[in-house]
């Protein structure tokens, strides 16, 4: 079978043509005068001919040669067609098929030469009269070879609109397969045909479907969406159906997400024609363009797709004209006369990310200032404080345009704002990043799909109008790609943990200042009576901005199938869509950046903020979620929150042995076990009776479990963390005060260790006044992780999940190293590389690449500098980390430090 989809491609559409080619011949005989019949023939003749060179096919290419000649005689009224000529051209197509087969089958055209044929068809385009003997003996060669190709017939449905390609699992085979019966061909017959099943060929796995067709079966799955919920919220209280719901449930799931795959498209079909486009901007433009693509097999929605094509064609076009300079330029600048254009596209967090680079000018911050105050676009003492990472975004700007003057390519102000309003409509957001000399990048992140999307019910109670007393429930969807967590606060809480910064209600959180505000205000329902001591914050990102949206209620997660508005309410920007929920009740769809929007929640409330809690944590340490717990004799033991999965009872007599390691069958997988009194050195581990509990603290980072046996939980508390001193105990990173109390924090890395599970371990290090370390990494446990152990290494560490978040802050100063676990030849990795270097005031900092030997490729580390430091571990880490920042060993001679 061939492997190389292009191949594929071209033998499923070449099968399809000649499908209706055989009708269409004999047609012909029927209406020799028809032009249309003619052209069809000739054109699928002459694209197979054209393919077969492209790929090398010589001997197709020899046959389909010589028949396209004939036809375009016929075409030019030049002879006419007869039936030994029709015959041959039936027989020529029969070659064809078998070549196909051939190729099919083992990738090669065979071993058949069909010089007969070939000599036939040359002296018929010569006017020679072809012997009706020589053509029997030579269709007899023909079906000889036709017969290893199976030439089941196709079944195409007509596309009246645009149609897309629906690969489908080959049907299960009815029976005993049968002898394949040879069945001479004939002049009207167009080649050999088999009774009996012989294999499947690429035709017969795919048929093309009107995509008018597919968007009613979506809509009708949708709607079985919106039944099964409802069926399901109807029979919750019967018992009886509750078997036949949950089977309803799966069928549905199921159908569902076939459905959905159908609808997917790789994003190669929109970059397709982006070579031409720079192909010709370029010769336009008189510049020196290469493009190249990574990702193109990444898949979306068909509807996305279409959205994007326009967005992504600017893009490109804007870097042929903008970006790339001249290559009188780029020489003189010590760059190659040649451009270059990257377009990456990959999956990250149920989105797709689709990245558009280019190595030219990249964006004069200056240069977009002046032209922002020229134009009046924004005050000039608003534009003067802007920094160079805000100003660079003023080009989303309607009307904004850097264009000396006015082409056909660029230069009328329309263009970008349009952009980032087609990508925001569709769900998705547009980041910019831009090194003066150097490059541009522009990010994209958008969901999968439109049609059905998982969502956050909420509630929010209000007063009726006119109806004294009366409160009524509103429910709105939240879409869960823009949901980060659910806090719920209570009693004393809610009194002392939010305070009001610049007008802006806040909540501390973990250390930060979360921006919040009341969906009351920002839809401008009047509240009913409120329950002072609790309150519910979802948090919510957009871009690269966090807040928090306080509702009456959180109910649960659903699969939601989203409906378009009204005209009357497409005006309102704080919402996306509707859909019906389970009671038949219509739920409006929340929009997060139209939310934020609403709430004036932009990058100037947020650096305003940022400077705010920076200031108001002066001498003083981030705080952690902390679990408390006791062990054997170590009484007060903590384990970063982050990093628990569950607390789990079971009976001693399910543990079993493995590979020498106490285990238990947890979840479908292998939990091995730690039991913190033995492991810690308090001696051995007591003998369990049978049937008696023990109790599991289940630690994850995300790939790897762990199950650590202790005696009691004692606690969950959100405290800072005063470092007291570090440990030589093997399992322990060190000793802090937690409410007033001494206790020992585990090291999950080298408890890992002892049960073959290689979580790294890192000496722990105590530092009187420790530089200030930003930490980025995407994930929430290992993040969690690293940053335990650097603060009780005695650093000081801030945290963020993104680039975008950790160069806002690094604008700001006062950072001495920056940490990282992404890759930074890749996705937001790479932004934080070239946000770093690309400013001048940051190229000095330290970055620490922490990753396996997989990522940070040999391109990466040989375009690194000095200051980009890659590390394998969090041995590694800590002792680079000291040698880079000039920190000493701890004075203090401590129990236990080796």
């Amino acid at each position: 079978m061939i492997d190389d989809e292009d191949v594929r491609e071209f033998l499923i559409e070449s099968n399809e043509n000649l499908a209706h080619l055989d009708v269409h011949l004999v047609e012909l005989e029927e209406r020799p005068d028809d032009a249309r019949l003619l052209a069809e023939v000739f054109r699928t003749v002459h694209t197979i001919k054209g393919t077969s060179g492209f790929f090398g096919f010589d001997r197709l290419g020899s046959i389909t040669h010589v028949a396209e000649n004939i036809l375009s005689q016929l075409r030019d009224r030049l002879r006419e067609l007869t039936p030994p000529l029709a015959s041959l051209i039936l027989e020529s197509v029969d070659a064809v098929k078998a070549i196909l087969a051939n190729i099919e089958a083992t990738g090669e055209e065979g071993t058949e030469r069909y010089t007969g044929l070939v000599e036939r068809l040359e002296a018929a385009y010569r006017g020679v009269d072809v012997a009706t003997e020589d053509a029997d003996v030579n269709a007899s060669e023909v079906e000889a070879v036709a017969v290893m190709a199976v030439a089941e017939e196709e079944v195409t449905v007509a596309a009246t609109a645009a149609s897309t390609a629906v690969v489908a699992e080959p049907a299960a085979d009815p029976g005993p397969r049968l002898a394949p019966a040879i069945v001479p061909s004939t002049a009207k017959g167009g080649g050999a045909e088999e009774t009996g099943g012989g294999g499947s060929s690429l035709s017969d796995s795919t048929i093309r479907v009107d995509v008018q067709l597919l968007d009613k079966l979506m809509n009708l799955v949708g709607e079985l969406v919106l039944a099964r919920n409802q069926l399901i919220q109807d029979v919750a209280a019967s018992s009886q159906l509750t078997g036949a719901s949950q089977r309803l449930n799966h069928i549905t799931s199921e159908l569902q997400e076939g459905v959905m795959k159908m609808r997917m498209q790789p994003i190669g079909v929109v970059w397709n024609k982006l070579p031409r486009v720079v192909r010709d901007l370029a010769a336009e433009c008189r510049k020196k363009i290469q493009i190249e693509m990574d990702g193109a097999e990444t898949e979306l929605d068909k509807t996305i797709i279409e959205a994007i094509k326009d967005p992504l064609t600017h893009i490109v076009r804007n870097s042929c004209d903008h970006g790339i300079e001249s290559p009188d330029v780029r020489l003189s600048r010590g760059k190659n006369a040649a451009g270059k254009i990257q377009l990456r596209a990959f999956h990250e967090g149920g989105h797709v990310i689709i990245e558009i680079s280019d190595d030219g000018a990249g964006i004069n911050p200056e240069k977009v200032k002046g032209k922002a105050r020229d134009k009046g676009l924004l005050p000039s003492e608003q534009i003067a404080a802007l920094t160079d990472r805000e100003a660079i975004q003023l080009i989303f700007l309607a009307g904004f345009s850097t264009a000396e003057k006015v082409t056909n390519i660029s230069g009328r102000g329309v263009g970008m704002d349009v952009v980032k309003t087609k990508i925001e409509k569709i769900g998705g957001s547009v980041d910019l990043f831009s090194t003066l000399h150097q490059g541009m990048t522009v990010r994209i992140k958008i969901p999968l799909t439109l049609a059905i999307i998982p969502g956050l019910v909420v509630a929010a109670k209000c007063k009726a109008e006119g109806r004294d007393g009366e409160a009524r429930s509103h429910r709105f969807i939240i879409p869960q790609a823009n949901l980060l967590e659910l806090i719920r606060i209570e009693g004393e809480e809610v009194r002392t943990q939010f305070q009001s910064v610049h007008g802006t209600v806040v909540y501390r959180h973990r250390g930060r200042l979360l921006p919040v505000i009341s969906l009351h205000t920002v839809l401008r329902l009047k509240p009913a009576d409120e329950n002072e001591d609790v309150r519910n914050i979802v948090v919510l990102q957009v871009e690269d901005r966090k807040f928090g949206l306080m509702v009456d209620h959180i109910s649960d997660t659903q699969e939601i199938v989203v409906k378009p508005l009204g005209k009357e309410l497409k005006v309102l920007n704080c919402y996306v869509g509707a859909t019906i929920m389970g009671d038949g009740r219509v739920a409006l769809i929340l929009d997060a950046a139209g939310m934020a929007r609403l709430a004036g929640f932009g990058a100037r409330q947020r650096d305003a903020l940022a400077l705010a809690e920076e200031q108001g944590l002066q001498g003083e340490r981030q705080t952690q979620r902390l679990l408390l717990f006791a062990a054997g004799s170590f009484t007060r033991l903590a384990v970063p929150l982050s990093l628990v999965s569950r607390l789990e009872e079971f009976a001693a007599s399910r543990i079993e042995r493995a590979s020498g390691a106490e285990v238990l069958h947890y979840r479908g997988q292998i939990l091995p076990l730690v039991f913190l009194e033995r492991a810690l050195g308090s001696g051995s581990r007591s003998s369990l009776r049978e049937g008696e509990p023990i109790l599991v603290i289940v630690c994850s980072n995300g790939s790897r479990s762990l199950g650590l046996v202790v005696d009691k939980i004692l606690d969950v508390v959100e405290e800072e963390i005063a470092v007291a001193r570090p440990s030589g105990v093997p399992g322990l990173l060190g000793s802090a005060l937690i409410s007033g109390m001494l206790t020992d924090f585990i090291d999950v890395h080298a408890l890992g260790k002892l049960v073959g599970e290689d979580w790294n371990h890192a000496p722990a290090r105590q530092r009187q006044h420790g530089p200030l370390l930003l930490l980025v990494v995407a994930a929430l446990a290992p993040r969690e992780m690293l940053r335990n152990a650097l603060e009780i290494g005695g650093y000081r560490v801030q945290a963020f999940a993104t680039a975008q978040e950790a160069l806002g802050r690094l604008g700001r100063g006062a950072v001495d190293a920056v940490v990282t676990g992404a890759d930074l030849g890749y996705g937001d990795g790479r932004s934080l590389l070239e946000g770093l270097r690309g400013q001048p005031q940051l190229r000095e900092l330290p970055l620490f690449a922490l990753a396996d030997d997989d990522a940070n490729g040999p391109d990466v580390r040989a375009a690194a500098d000095s200051r980009t430091i890659f590390v394998r571990d969090r041995d590694e880490l800590v002792e680079r980390l000291s040698e880079a920042l000039e920190v000493d060993e701890p004075e203090l001679a401590l129990a236990g430090a080796r």
